[in-house]
């Protein structure tokens, strides 16, 4: 037989699966969102690069029209030492420049790479400043130089607080005809700060991951949910689906003992009879001769007693089909009642009915409701050999009555609870075990159901529930 583990086994397999491709899916996520990051800082670095250049054209242009060539004529040589050369340099290249987003601007010489001009004051004539961009500029070719700055979270996330873009292009001559480049005679340095940009960028990829995070934890917590449903689902199936074979089997069994037991029954009623009307017979004999006799009287209480339990046997076994009749169910009590009075005289026990005054009539077999509810009673008079009392409630709502009875006696060990709706299983020295049994079929066979339990003071409570 299938057990509950292998068949869940294949769910979990399933939910191990959707919980691994979740996390392959917020990887593989990350590593995109990672590369789309690193392809916008490119391409950012990239516009910035021709941003720069365009600058640089511009800047080179403005330079030799408005500065080179007037000061040219003017003085006769450039020498950016003379003040009032070096404002006119400042001011074209800052009243080119402005609007647009320079930090800095250096111009080296072509002897020494030394410095000529600089936005920063503290630079002008240091050597050596340029490095190997401006041997590349004196060469014709224009460079980009990248410097990021920042502490170790931001080099671990990929990200730097401090973005430096230095340009490096040639300083050249413009011929006044197309052809070929004129003469270098310096390199212009254009310093850019990009760190808003890269912090723009930044932004952009935080947010998108914290959206996809939170989609993720909303998926994962909807999985999450479906799963214990589902687990939930399983085993409940799985319970239920032991319940019901655990009832087939117990059926089962119950049909093969009911079916024995009819067959015994019967066979012994027959003698039985005979066995009785013999001792009937013998005692009108023996009271002529030896009135005092007790046998007869014994045979005859005894074969009694013996046609009573072949009667529960066969109660047991064949149960019978309702006859339903419209019944007052306090009525059927009250009869139930009367016929034990006298052993509750003998017993010291009290009977007590309590109801609400809205019971209705409801149809069943009143016979077999009679039988029911004496068993139940004859247990508790069982149960309480010192005396005590016996409790019933009768309460109705619109689908059911409710019958409580409950007792002062000694109660049922709890090893025995589970064991009560046994057949043949019982506690007294006297009795088939098959009271409670046939009292739990009779209430099933009117589509009711009875519940037995332990009061939390002492004896026992007993709750039985008859569709109107």
């Amino acid at each position: 037989m299938e057990t509950r583990e292998e068949k869940i086994k294949p769910f979990r397999l399933a939910k191990y699966f959707t919980f691994s491709s979740l996390i392959v899916l917020f990887a593989g996520i990350m590593v995109l969102t990672a590369l789309n990051t690193h392809w916008i800082k490119k391409t950012q670095q990239k516009k910035s690069e021709e941003y720069a250049f365009l600058i640089a054209a511009n800047l080179n242009h403005q330079l030799f029209t408005q500065f080179i060539l007037p000061v040219s004529l003017k003085y006769g040589k450039i020498q950016l030492r003379n003040k009032e050369q070096s404002q006119i340099i400042d001011n074209v290249i800052r009243s080119t420049l402005h609007g647009y987003k320079v930090d800095n601007v250096t111009i080296y010489g072509i002897d020494k790479n030394i410095v000529s001009y600089s936005f920063d004051k503290n630079l002008l004539g240091k050597e050596n400043l340029g490095g190997q961009e401006y041997y590349n500029a004196l060469s014709g070719e224009s460079t980009t130089k990248l410097v990021q700055k920042g502490n170790f979270i931001e080099i671990l996330l990929g990200f730097h607080s401090k973005n430096i873009m230095t340009t490096y292009t040639p300083l050249r001559i413009e011929k006044a005809h197309p052809g070929p480049e004129g003469p270098i005679i310096g390199v212009i340095e254009i310093e850019q700060d990009l760190s808003e940009d890269y912090i723009r960028i930044f932004k952009f990829q935080f947010v998108v991951i914290v959206m996809i995070t939170v989609v993720l934890c909303c998926l994962f917590g909807f999985l999450v949910f479906v799963v214990r449903k589902g687990e939930k689902i399983i085993e409940t199936r799985a319970v239920e689906r032991l319940v019901l074979e655990e009832q087939l089997r117990r059926a089962e069994h119950l049909s093969t003992i009911g079916e024995m037991v009819a067959g015994i029954s019967h066979e012994i009623r027959n003698p039985l009879g005979i066995i009785k009307s013999s001792a009937e017979f013998l005692k009108k004999k023996i009271a002529v001769l030896d009135p005092s006799n007790p046998v007869p009287d014994i045979i005859i209480e005894e074969s009694v007693r013996l046609n009573n339990i072949i009667t529960d046997f066969l109660n047991f076994a064949k149960p019978k089909t309702p006859n339903l009749i419209p019944c007052s169910i306090e009525g059927i009590i009250e009869k139930n009642l009367n016929f034990l009075s006298q052993q509750f005289e003998e017993k010291g026990i009290t009977a007590k009915i309590e109801k609400t005054s809205d019971i209705p009539e409801i149809s069943v077999d009143s016979n077999m409701i009679y039988q029911a509810f004496l068993n139940i009673l004859i247990n508790s008079i069982q149960s309480m050999p010192d005396g005590g009392k016996i409790y019933v409630k009768i309460t109705s709502d619109p689908n059911c009555i409710n019958i409580v009875v409950e007792d002062e006696g000694t109660g049922i060990p709890e090893n025995y609870l589970k064991k009560i709706w046994d057949p043949f299983f019982t506690t007294k020295e006297k009795g088939t075990g098959l009271g409670l049994i046939i009292a739990k079929n009779i209430f099933e066979a009117h589509n009711g159901k009875i519940q037995i339990s332990n009061r939390s003071t002492r004896g026992v409570k007993v709750l039985v529930i008859i569709p109107v």
